[in-house]
């Protein structure tokens, strides 16, 4: 066999391996936010990817690293708000009310995988390590807008209040309580002038 051919089928060859790669995480993806994390075997990713058990461990050694890579597949389809968007509003509140209309218009987009998530998350070890990113991020924004509003650091109802709007668990109340993205993003800000006043 002539080396181009050899390199032809070789590149074939990976070629192949990533499409069974990409249909496997996809699989994945989808049974998560269909069935939830928890009800999502590898022999349902390997039915609805259209191949054999082995095939899926072939690629992944374990349910951890398929869930890493539906993850990060995910998140890379579904990015989550990004605070440079709002990092140049000087206005304090302002801020956080772009904040939160981003993540709330963010959790209507997503609800479905949010929500399996956070229900499926104490049974999936394997789930544990993604939502723990994602609530340090939380967490992260959460710093920055409450050190805008309250630089002295002296009212700790107000850091309360902005942490508990940013939750998609806030927003999954409010929706099923029939608000519309305005309405609780409006409710949150009256929520935060009330701290302002005490």
């Amino acid at each position: 066999m002539s080396e181009a051919k050899r390199t032809y089928r070789m590149r074939d060859r990976a070629k192949s391996q990533e499409e069974t790669r990409k249909k496997i995480v996809e699989a994945a993806m989808h049974l998560h936010e269909e069935v939830g994390p928890r009800a999502t075997t590898i022999s349902a990713i390997a039915e609805r990817a259209g191949v054999q058990r082995l095939t899926v461990y072939r690629h992944f050694p374990d349910e951890t690293a398929v869930f890493q890579a539906c993850t990060s597949h995910w998140l890379s389809l579904n990015p989550p708000p990004d605070p440079g968007d709002w990092a140049d509003i000087a206005d304090a509140r302002s801020r956080f009310k772009a904040a939160i209309s981003a993540f709330y218009g963010y959790y209507s987009r997503t609800d479905r995988m949010w929500t399996a998530a956070y229900r499926d998350v104490d049974e999936v070890p394997a789930l544990q390590q993604p939502m723990a990113e994602i609530a340090a991020f939380l967490k992260s924004v959460g710093d920055d807008l409450i050190a805008a509003l309250d630089p002295k650091g002296s009212n700790p109802a107000l850091a309360a209040t902005v942490r508990h709007g940013l939750q998609f668990a806030t927003w999954a109340d409010l929706e099923s309580q029939g608000l519309s993205e305005k309405e609780k993003a409006g409710l949150v800000m009256d929520w935060l002038t009330g701290t302002e006043r005490n």
